[in-house]
């Protein structure tokens, strides 16, 4: 499933039905997260990353419960935007910012990422 396709249509478990409000963080790329991250406030950001902290250990486990290379589409999801909540950690914890600080208009492009 393509990124775009997951930020349209995105469901999660009925057990996250709360973290629905974020699906249009469940993206399925590297590039798409940072996009996302770079065009986000930091308020947004934050509550995005404030509402899946604060599931993840639960979200994980969840997620562990099916095999890696069969996830159903909401399983997916949930994982897409357990990778977009790691991809705003920094931004959140260290640098109050969503880019990374003194970059100036460098920019880093993500050539292979792991895949489910």
């Amino acid at each position: 499933m393509s990124g775009a396709a997951a930020t349209s249509t995105a469901t999660l478990p009925p057990e996250f039905a709360d973290l629905e409000e974020f699906s249009d963080w469940c993206l399925g790329s590297e590039p798409e997260r940072y996009a996302k991250r770079l065009s986000s406030t930091m308020p947004e950001i934050q509550a995005f990353y404030d509402a899946v902290t604060a599931r993840a250990e639960e979200a994980i486990a969840y997620c562990d419960k099916f095999p890696l290379d069969d996830l159903p589409e909401d399983v997916l999801n949930l994982m897409h935007l357990l990778y977009s909540m790691i991809q705003v950690s920094f931004p959140v914890e260290c640098w109050k910012q969503p880019k990374v600080p003194d970059s100036g208009a460098t920019s880093l492009d993500c050539d292979a990422e792991p895949r489910p």
